[in-house]
């Protein structure tokens, strides 16, 4: 049973596609208001970028949404636009590396809506350093927030979702994770560490009904790539480098995680799918 913090009037009907431009025309075409009806989703890093985008489309699509960031503001702004979408909606300030804050929002979303249906691990960290001038702290900071993070919320929602004998884990990762990347050394190997849980947690829980696969972006249009490449001049050789000549738009991956999480995936788990805009077949300094 829902509490009142969640419960939000539901309108007639989403949004047209016309009200929501071209990302409306595709999500309309390719998904339904009805794709995730009524199912109960956790998403991280939800205040800006990929996890912003993940939480509308997730509402967009019919899912009740947990927002979860560091920064209560976020969320909460995060949680009003779903609730704008006609879905219910909790923004919880979160460090995802912190296992008491963990399990707090695990046991809080299942009092509010009585059962998890899909966890999205969007939470991630990186800045760009050579590996020699990395201090140690910067390395242990994205180590916890983008591989002991994953563990803890699936180790967390994965105790749930086993007495259901139900439910979706879609990791966000990154091609840095498959074939590395320079200046980035702690968060590529950090990424290719999600892959490898992904795998396990596929083969181990696939007996309890439940599927863990994971979404690698490229580059994408976000906050957090802005801040890495500080110029228009690496934001440009970055879009060259990818065949496709641009970076990805925060809903393009959104639309992969729907897919995963959707009743179309079900036959996969363990598995990751790249929306990457093509293999980079080059990977140069700056």
């Amino acid at each position: 049973m829902m509490t009142s913090a969640a419960r939000r009037a539901r309108p007639e009907s989403l949004p047209r596609a016309s009200d929501r431009g071209t990302c409306g025309d595709v999500l309309q075409h390719a998904f339904s208001a009805d794709t995730l009806r009524d199912r109960v989703a956790i998403v991280t890093g939800a205040s800006q970028g990929i996890g912003r985008a993940i939480a509308l489309e997730l509402a967009k699509v019919g899912a009740d949404v947990v927002a979860c960031s560091r920064r209560q503001s976020g969320v909460d702004a995060v949680a009003g636009e779903v609730r704008a979408l006609g879905r219910c909606a909790l923004g919880v300030a979160c460090d995802v590396g912190d296992a008491a804050q963990v399990d707090e929002v695990v046991a809080r979303t299942h009092a509010e809506f009585g059962r998890i249906d899909l966890l999205v691990n969007n939470a991630g960290y990186r800045i760009r350093a050579r590996l020699e001038d990395l201090p140690r702290d910067e390395w242990d900071a994205m180590l916890r927030t983008n591989l002991t993070g994953v563990f803890l919320f699936s180790q967390a929602v994965g105790r749930v979702m086993i007495r259901q004998h139900s439910g979706k884990i879609v990791n966000v990762t990154s091609v840095a994770g498959r074939s590395g990347s320079r200046g980035m050394a702690a968060y590529a190997a950090a990424k290719a560490g999600v892959t490898a849980l992904t795998q396990s947690l596929g083969a181990e829980w696939a007996k309890y009904g439940i599927t863990v696969n994971a979404v690698a972006p490229g580059p994408t249009e976000t906050e957090g790539v802005l801040e890495v490449w500080k110029t228009p001049a690496m934001i440009a050789q970055a879009s060259r480098e990818v065949p496709l000549q641009r970076l990805a738009r925060p809903e393009e991956i959104a639309w992969a995680v729907i897919f995963v999480a959707s009743d179309a995936a079900d036959f996969m788990t363990g598995e990751t799918l790249y929306v990457s805009g093509g293999p980079r077949v080059a990977n140069r300094e700056d």
